[in-house]
């Protein structure tokens, strides 16, 4: 028989081991280098493959977006590709990619849509305060903001941090990238989105 008190402890042990599993998981995933070709980190998705919708609260780009509270939904319907990036504020790897993805955002203003998704709160790996300091720290201005539903890393599968998904502007998961995407990368894969 189990004593009551493990009993108690079980789910936050299981949230804790998980959480180290993905901590390990991001750590796993190195960038692609100069003159390599297509990584174990990138994915084709069938183009049968629709990004779901999930809740925003953004904390910057609400201008852009059309509000502060608004769904993945009403993203798509600015008729744009998206680039969807999944970070969290204690994830290094995020951190890193960041200013490369600040850089291509500002490149491809009006024909792509960038935003970034801090899921850091479901997975331990920082709350919105720390988002919000890692945001004005890095000087990001692309949309970014968090969501309350945690349903989204399912959805999304997200198995690794960062994890980043290029989609038409029909709603389409065109590619899925686990791990950190350099600036050169990031800009060869936004155009392939912009051929699609």
């Amino acid at each position: 028989m189990i004593p009551v008190s493990v009993k108690r402890a079980l789910p936050v042990l299981l949230i804790l081991a998980a959480t180290g599993v993905l901590l390990l998981a991001a750590c796993g995933v190195r960038p692609s280098q100069e003159g390599e070709g297509e990584t174990a980190a990138s994915q084709t998705i069938a183009a049968e493959d629709l990004a779901k919708d999930f809740p925003i609260d953004l904390y910057r780009g609400e201008e852009l977006l059309g509000g502060s509270s608004i769904s993945f939904k009403q993203i798509l319907e600015h008729e744009k590709p998206v680039v969807l990036n999944f970070w969290a504020a204690l994830c290094p790897p995020c951190r890193a990619e960041m200013p490369d993805i600040q850089k291509v955002s500002e490149q491809y203003q009006g024909e792509v849509i960038f935003l970034g998704l801090d899921v850091g709160p479901f997975l331990l790996l920082g709350t919105g305060d720390q988002a919000l300091h890692l945001l004005n720290l890095l000087k990001i201005t692309y949309p970014s903001g968090s969501t309350e539903s945690g349903q989204v890393i399912q959805d999304y599968e997200i198995s690794s941090m960062p994890t980043t998904f290029f989609i038409t502007p029909k709603g389409e998961i065109q590619r899925k990238w686990a791990g950190l995407l350099n600036e050169e990368k990031l800009v060869e894969l936004v155009e392939e989105l912009l051929e699609a």
